[in-house]
C-alpha cells in the first residue's frame, strides 16, 4: 500500500506541471470520447431499394422530412376553395340604371306636356290645330336621353309602353321594378345563376297590377338590370391558400421512430426517409462527432474551473483533481460495461448503474459541491451511453434517473458518514429510484406487466445498494493511497477501542482525561470559526501520545507519585518534557496515522518556551540559552493546529486553578492567547485576530460551563421526634 501511495504522490507532484496537467484533461476527453464514440456513431446500413429489412431500423434523431412537408401542404392548398366576393354596389348600379330610364320617361312625357300646352296658346290665338307627337317621336325622344348601350340592349316596345304611360303609373312601375331587382340581386348570383335571378325578377312582376304593355315592359326591364354580382377573388383565395400552407405542421421523423419493422419490404418512400436520416452505407457525417467534441469542452472545462478557483493549498488542490480523475473514470468505465449490455435487448439496464457511487465518494473524500458537479455530469453521459442501441439520441428518462439518485444519496450524506450512515444514504438511493423509475413509467402511461416492473424494481435497489457496498470498498483504498483524512476515517480514529486510545487510556490515565477535555474545547473553538471541528477533536485525542513513553514525567500522571523532575536538572527535565512531541510522531507514524493528525501532534506546542525550567536553569547557569528550552516546532501551520495548542495551554493552567471563577478563567484564556501571539506562534498560520477572539470567548464559555461553581449542601441531621403519649 506505502508502494502505491508513492506512486501516487509523485502523479500527483506531475500534475503541478502545466503540461501534465493538460495531458491530464486530454486524457479524461479521451476516455470520454472512447466510451461515447460508438453510442453517437451514426449507424450504417447496407441497405437497397425494395429489399427486405433484416431487422427494424429506427431514426437516429428528429428530421424534417420536407417531401413529405410539401405534399401536405399542396394538398391543404388544393382543398382550399375559390373565394368569390359579392358586389353589392352592383345592385345600387343597376336599381340607378332603371329609375334613370323611368326618370326619362317621365321627363319625356313632361316635355311633351309643355309644347302641347304651348301649341293650345298659339292655336287659340292663330286659330291653328295643335299637333301631339306621335309615339315613335316620343320614343326617339326617350333615347336620346339615354346611353346608345341601353338604347340598343331594349326594345322599342318597352320604351314605347314607357312613354305611353302616365306618370303615376310609371311611379308604381318604377317602384315594382327596382323593388324586385333589390330582392333578386341582394343575393349572390353567379355566372351560372344569371338566367334563374331573371325569372325570379320576372316572377315577381309577372302578377302586378300593371297594365298588359308597362307590366311587360317592367319585366323586361327588370330581367335586363338582373346581372352577375359574385366575381371570382384571386386575392382573397390566395390567402386563405397561404395560410393554409402555413398551418401545415412540418413533418417530422422523430428520434426513435420506427422507419421499417422486421421483414418489411423497402420501398421507395421508405428508401427515401432512410437516406434523410443518413442510414445508407454511402452517406457520411461528422456532425455527431463534432457534437460530441463540444459536449466533452464543455464538461472538462466546468471541471477545471472547479479546481481553478477551489481555494487551496496547490499540494491538496492536485489530490483532489488526480482522485477525482480516478473516480469520473471508474465511473464511466463501469458505465461503458454496463451499457454494452444492451446488445442483449434488456430494457432499462442503464437502471442497475450505480449511480450514486461517484457522488457519495467525492463528498466524503472532497466536498459537496464537487460531488453534485460529479452527478450532473454522470446525468448527461448516461443519456447517451444508455440510449438503447440508436445511435445519437439522447435517453434522458435514464439521465434524470441518474441525477435524482445521486443527489438523493449526497443530500442525505452529513458530516458523521461513518460505514452505517452510508449503507443509509444508499437504502435511501434505492428508494429514490424506485419512485424515479415509477414516475417515468407512468408520465407516458406505459404498460408494463408485472413481472417487468419487478425487474425495474429490482435494478433500482441493485443500484442504491450497490453503490454504498462499492463506496465502502474503495474508501479505505482511496484514503490510504491519497493519504485524505475523510470524515468517516475521522470517526473511525475516534474510537475509543482504538489502539493507541486504549494505549494511552491504559499507561497514561490523566493524560487521557486531559485529552478528551482539549477535545470538547478545540471542537468547540474551531467550530465557532468554520474551521474542521472533527479534526480538532482527533487530533486532540492524539495530541499528547509521546507522553505515554514516560508518563510519570508528567504532572497528569502523578497522582500518587513524586514529581521525578524534582531529582533532575533543568535541562535534562526539558529534554523529557520536548521529546513527547517527537516521540508522539514517531508513534503515529509507526502506527500510520494520517498526516492531518501528525501535524497537530507535532505543531500544538510550535516553538513555545519551557518557562518554569528554563528560568529554574537560570537561577543555576545565567549562560544558558533559551533555544535549548523551546519545542522544535513547527509553529502551527493551520487553525485546527492553532486552536488544539491554545486549548491545550489554557486547559492545563485552567485545572490548576484552585478557585476557577469565571472571572479568573476569562483572564486566564486572554493572557495564554496574548503570550501565544506576542511569540510568534500564530503568524505562520492563516488565521485572523477576529477569529482568535471567537476562539477565546468559546473556551472561556466553554470552561464556565466544565468548572462552574456547585452549591454546598449543608449536612443534614436525622433526628426524631418522639411522639408523646
Amino acid at each position: 500500500m506505502d508502494k502505491l501511495q508513492q506512486n501516487f504522490i509523485r502523479i500527483r507532484k506531475l500534475l503541478d506541471i502545466t503540461f501534465f496537467r493538460i495531458l491530464f484533461f486530454l486524457v479524461l476527453g479521451i476516455v470520454l470520447f472512447g466510451a461515447m464514440y460508438s453510442n453517437v456513431k451514426p449507424e450504417k446500413l447496407d441497405l437497397s431499394l425494395f429489399s427486405v429489412a433484416e431487422k427494424t431500423i429506427r431514426s437516429p434523431g428528429t428530421i424534417e422530412d420536407k417531401k413529405s412537408t410539401e405534399d401536405k401542404r399542396k394538398e391543404a392548398i388544393n382543398q382550399v376553395q375559390p373565394v368569390y366576393a359579392l358586389k353589392n354596389e352592383y345592385t345600387q348600379n343597376r336599381v340607378d340604371l332603371i329609375t334613370s330610364i323611368f326618370q326619362a320617361a317621365v321627363e319625356v312625357n313632361d316635355e311633351i306636356k309643355k309644347e302641347m300646352k304651348k301649341q293650345e296658346e298659339a292655336a287659340t290665338e292663330e286659330k291653328s290645330e295643335k299637333v301631339e307627337p306621335n309615339v315613335s317621336d316620343k320614343v326617339t325622344r326617350l333615347k336620346a336621353k339615354l346611353t346608345a348601350g341601353v338604347s340598343k340592349d331594349l326594345s322599342d316596345q318597352v320604351f314605347s309602353s314607357l312613354v305611353q304611360s302616365g306618370d303615376d303609373e310609371l311611379s308604381i312601375a318604377k317602384d315594382l321594378t327596382v323593388t324586385a331587382i333589390n330582392n333578386v340581386m341582394s343575393k349572390r348570383i353567379s355566372t351560372d345563376e344569371v338566367e334563374n335571378a331573371k325569372k325570379r325578377v320576372e316572377e315577381e312582376l309577372k302578377y302586378s297590377t300593371l297594365n298588359d304593355n308597362l307590366r311587360l315592359a317592367a319585366i323586361d326591364l327588370g330581367r335586363y338590370a338582373v346581372i352577375q354580382n359574385e366575381f371570382y377573388d384571386p386575392g382573397a383565395t390566395e390567402e386563405l391558400r397561404q395560410q393554409a400552407a402555413e398551418s401545415v405542421e412540418p413533418v417530422k421523423i422523430l428520434q426513435g421512430q420506427i422507419i421499417v419493422e422486421e421483414g418489411k419490404l423497402i420501398n421507395q418512400d421508405i428508401f427515401r426517409q432512410l437516406k434523410l436520416a443518413g442510414l445508407l452505407s454511402n452517406e457520411k457525417s461528422f456532425k455527431p462527432f463534432i457534437g460530441l467534441v463540444m459536449l466533452i469542452t464543455i464538461i472538462l472545462s466546468a471541471i477545471y474551473y472547479y479546481f481553478y478557483q477551489l481555494k487551496s493549498l496547490p499540494e491538496k488542490r492536485q489530490t483532489f483533481l488526480l482522485l477525482y480523475g480516478i473516480i469520473f473514470i471508474l465511473s464511466i468505465f463501469i458505465m461503458k460495461i454496463i451499457s454494452m449490455l444492451q446488445i442483449f435487448n434488456f430494457a432499462g439496464i442503464g437502471y442497475i448503474f450505480p449511480a450514486a457511487m461517484g457522488g457519495i465518494l467525492l463528498k466524503i473524500l472532497i466536498d459537496e459541491k464537487l460531488a453534485i458537479l460529479m452527478s450532473i455530469i454522470m446525468a448527461v453521459c448516461g443519456s447517451i451511453l444508455f440510449n438503447e442501441g440508436v445511435t445519437g439520441t439522447l435517453n434522458f428518462s435514464e439521465g434524470i434517473y441518474i441525477l435524482f439518485s445521486a443527489l438523493a444519496a449526497i443530500l442525505f450524506l452529513n458530516t458523521q458518514n461513518h460505514r452505517t450512515k452510508i449503507l443509509q444514504a444508499g437504502t435511501f438511493a434505492a428508494i429514490v429510484n424506485v419512485l424515479t423509475i415509477c414516475a417515468l413509467i407512468f408520465l407516458p402511461n406505459g404498460q408494463f406487466s408485472g413481472v417487468e416492473y419487478g425487474y425495474y424494481l429490482i435494478t433500482a435497489l441493485v443500484s442504491g445498494i450497490g453503490s454504498a457496498v462499492l463506496t465502502i470498498g474503495l474508501l479505505p483504498l482511496f484514503e490510504a493511497s491519497f493519504g485524505i483524512l475523510s470524515i468517516m476515517k475521522l470517526i473511525e480514529l475516534s474510537n475509543p477501542n482504538h489502539p493507541l486510545l486504549r494505549k494511552i487510556l491504559m499507561e497514561a490515565p490523566g493524560t487521557y482525561h486531559h485529552s478528551v477535555m482539549v477535545a470538547n474545547l478545540a471542537e468547540s473553538a474551531c467550530e465557532s470559526i468554520g474551521a474542521n471541528g472533527l479534526l480538532a477533536r482527533v487530533g486532540s485525542y492524539y495530541h499528547d501520545i509521546g507522553k505515554t513513553k514516560r508518563p510519570n514525567f508528567f504532572i497528569e500522571n502523578q497522582m500518587h507519585h513524586d514529581n521525578p523532575h524534582d531529582r533532575l536538572p533543568p535541562d535534562k527535565s526539558a529534554n523529557i518534557i520536548i521529546s513527547h512531541v517527537t516521540d508522539g510522531s514517531a508513534i503515529l507514524k509507526k502506527y500510520h496515522m494520517p498526516k492531518e493528525i501528525i501535524d497537530i501532534t507535532e505543531q500544538h506546542h510550535g516553538t513555545t518556551l519551557l518557562k518554569f525550567f528554563y528560568h529554574k536553569a537560570m537561577q543555576s547557569d545565567a549562560d544558558i540559552g533559551e533555544e535549548d528550552f523551546r519545542y522544535p516546532g513547527p509553529k502551527a501551520q493551520t487553525k485546527e493546529s492553532a486552536v488544539v495548542g491554545i486549548a491545550d495551554s489554557v486547559e492545563a493552567a485552567v485545572r490548576s486553578l484552585s478557585q476557577p471563577t469565571p472571572e479568573v478563567i476569562e483572564s486566564l484564556v486572554k493572557k495564554i492567547v496574548a503570550d501565544r501571539l506576542q511569540d510568534g506562534q500564530l503568524n505562520e498560520c492563516d488565521i485572523t485576530i477576529k477569529e482568535i477572539e471567537t476562539v477565546s470567548h468559546t473556551l472561556c464559555e466553554t470552561l464556565k460551563g466544565i468548572f462552574h461553581s456547585r452549591i454546598e449542601y449543608p449536612e443534614l441531621t436525622k433526628t426524631k421526634k418522639v411522639k408523646q403519649a
